[in-house]
């Protein structure tokens, strides 16, 4: 079975896809956001696209303990969806993770564009599994600005 080249599916499926959500900007701007699981800032472009490339990387809270989920594709497995994805539960704390994501996609050469896009990726999904402290919240000690007076 031959394999489709990823630009001829991005130009298939860039305009319209299930995934695909338009949302209106500034003025007559209109931004277009996509909700595929591979797509690490949720943009609707061919770097960032899950469904184009061959090489993807997914990032997500992997349960209700502070672990993560990094998942990477394998490319010899495009044609078998069940066994698709490499993933792995990372538990470890923040730096340490961050290192092995910088590992695994820029040192390794699997795709170094997307380091950047992973480690935000990751520190948003590490950021959103912390528990909020209960407590005493602390005063603004900035200076209060008074109205009125000259």
């Amino acid at each position: 079975m031959a394999t489709v080249p990823g630009p001829l599916i991005w130009e298939i499926v860039k305009k319209n896809n299930s995934f695909l959500v338009k949302e209106f900007g500034n003025g007559t701007a209109s931004v277009q956001f996509s909700k595929e699981s591979n797509n690490l800032y949720n943009l609707n472009s061919y770097k960032h696209s899950g469904l184009a490339n061959k090489k993807t990387i997914t990032i997500q809270p992997a349960g209700k303990d502070q672990s993560v989920l990094f998942a990477t594709t394998k490319t010899k497995k495009q044609s078998k969806p069940a066994s698709l994805l490499h993933k792995s539960v990372m538990k470890k704390e923040f730096r340490r993770m961050a290192k092995a994501v910088t590992n695994q996609v820029a040192d390794n050469y699997y795709r170094p564009d997307l380091k950047n896009a992973a480690l935000a990726r990751l520190s948003a999904v590490n950021r959103s599994l912390k528990v909020a402290k209960s407590g005493v919240k602390k005063r603004n000690r900035q200076a209060v600005k008074i109205h009125g007076r000259k």
